[in-house]
C-alpha cells in the first residue's frame, strides 16, 4: 500500500471538525488552517529565520569556531558516512542554551549535502505531527528536534522504530478492528538538542549513536566570533573591543552576538567608531553588563545574600523571597553562571557567596 494511503487512513482517525459559525465582515471568507498546515507554516517560518541568520551562522565545519573535541568527532563521522554513502548516525547534543546546537545541525546538513528539517518538541503535540515530518523525509535528511526532552510519551514511542529500523508503526482503527501498519522510512539522521540530558528517558537516549556535550567558550574563541559577526554586520571593531565584549559574554556565542548588536547601536547613536575597548565598556555599562558578565539581577542576588544573610548559607526559597524572583528562575537562569565563575557555592546547608564575589561587588 502506498505511503499516501497510510497517511490518509491515519488522518481519518482524527475526529471530524465541528461546524463553525460563519463570521461576518472581511474575515468571513478567510479559510482556516489545519494543524498540519500550521506545523508546515511554523517550519517555513523557522527556515526563513534561518535564512536571515545564515550570514552570521557558519556554513561549514571548518568555519565553526570552538568546540574542538566535538568537531573532531563529527569530522570522522561525516567522512565515514560519505565514504559508505550512508546517513549519519543519530546525534544527541546537550549543554546550556546558546552554544550552537542548531547551527551544528545546519552545518551537518551542508557537509552531507542533504536537507535539514527543524522543529521543536512542544510543536509535536500529537502523533500525526511527527508522522507528517517523518514520511516527508528524503534519504539522508536531517531532522533536528530542539528541547527533545519535552517530547510526549506517544510521540517518543513512535520514534523508537523510526530510529532503529527506519520504519513507522501506526495503528489504524479502534478496538477489535484495530490494525497495525508499518511504513518504511528512508535512512535519516535525528539530531536532538536538549539542555536537560538527564530528563531524557533511557530508551530514547540509548538509541543515539553519538552523545556529545557542548562546553562554554573561552574568551579568545568568543573574540573571534565577535570579529566574524562584526564583518557580517559591517561594523568596525578593534581587537581590544572584541575582547571586551567577549569577556562579558558568559562564555556563550549567542550572548556575544547580542551584546555586539547593542554596542553597535550605542556607537551609532553616539557616533563613536570604531568600537574599541573604551566604547564597548561604556556601552555595556549602559546595558548593565559589568566586566564579569553579570547583569542587574545577578548582582541583586549576590548583594541580597551578602547584606541580608551574611553571605550564606541561605536557602533558595529565602533568596527568591528577598529578591522577588521566581525560585526556578534563580536556579536555572542565574545560578549556573555564578557557579561556573566561582561566585557562588552550593552546600548541604544552602547557597554561599564566595570571597571572589565579595571582592567583585566591593563588599570586603
Amino acid at each position: 500500500m502506498a505511503i499516501t494511503s497510510f497517511r490518509q487512513q491515519f488522518q481519518d482517525q482524527d475526529p471530524p471538525p465541528q461546524p463553525r459559525k460563519k463570521k461576518s465582515g472581511r474575515r468571513a471568507g478567510k479559510q482556516t488552517k489545519s494543524k498540519g498546515e500550521e506545523l508546515l507554516l511554523a517550519t517555513a517560518t523557522a527556515e526563513e529565520t534561518g535564512n536571515q541568520e545564515e550570514g552570521i551562522r557558519p556554513q561549514r565545519l571548518a568555519d565553526y569556531i570552538g568546540q574542538k573535541e566535538l568537531k573532531g568527532v563529527l569530522e570522522i563521522a561525516i567522512a565515514a558516512a560519505r565514504a559508505r554513502e550512508e546517513a549519519l548516525d543519530h546525534l544527541l547534543l546537550y549543554g546550556p542554551p546558546g552554544l550552537g546546537k542548531t547551527t551544528m545541525s545546519l552545518i551537518l546538513a551542508t557537509e552531507m549535502g542533504v536537507n535539514c528539517k527543524i522543529t521543536a518538541a512542544p510543536a509535536l503535540e500529537r502523533p500525526r505531527d511527527i508522522v507528517g515530518l517523518l514520511v516527508n523525509l528524503k534519504p539522508g535528511d536531517i531532522l533536528f528536534i530542539d528541547e527533545i526532552h519535552r517530547l510526549s510519551r506517544m510521540t517518543e514511542e513512535l520514534l523508537y522504530p523510526a530510529m532503529e529500523d527506519y520504519r513507522l508503526d501506526i495503528t489504524i482503527g479502534k478496538g477489535q478492528t484495530a490494525k497495525t501498519r508499518s511504513i518504511p522510512l528512508p535512512q535519516f539522521t535525528l539530531v536532538g538538542a536538549t539542555t536537560r540530558v538527564g530528563s531524557l528517558t533511557s530508551p530514547l537516549r540509548d538509541r543515539f549513536g553519538m552523545i556529545q556535550r557542548l562546553r562554554f567558550y573561552e574568551v579568545d574563541e568568543l573574540s573571534l566570533i565577535v570579529q566574524r559577526t562584526a564583518e557580517v554586520l559591517k561594523v568596525q571593531v578593534t581587537l581590544d573591543g572584541a575582547d571586551e565584549i567577549a569577556r562579558r559574554s558568559r562564555g556563550t556565542p549567542r550572548i556575544a552576538n547580542r551584546l555586539l548588536r547593542r554596542v553597535r547601536d550605542y556607537a551609532q547613536v553616539k557616533e563613536l567608531e570604531p568600537i574599541n575597548q573604551e566604547v564597548a565598556a561604556l556601552a555595556l555599562e549602559v546595558f548593565n553588563v559589568d566586566p564579569s558578565g553579570l547583569d542587574w539581577t545577578d548582582r541583586l542576588v549576590l548583594s541580597v545574600m551578602i547584606e541580608q544573610f551574611g553571605g550564606g548559607p541561605v536557602g533558595l526559597e529565602a533568596v527568591a523571597a528577598a529578591t522577588g524572583e521566581d525560585k526556578q528562575t534563580i536556579e536555572e537562569v542565574y545560578e549556573p553562571y555564578l557557579l561556573q565563575i566561582g561566585y557562588l557555592h552550593r552546600t548541604p546547608r544552602g547557597r554561599m557567596v564566595t570571597p571572589a564575589a565579595r571582592k567583585h561587588l566591593d563588599f570586603e
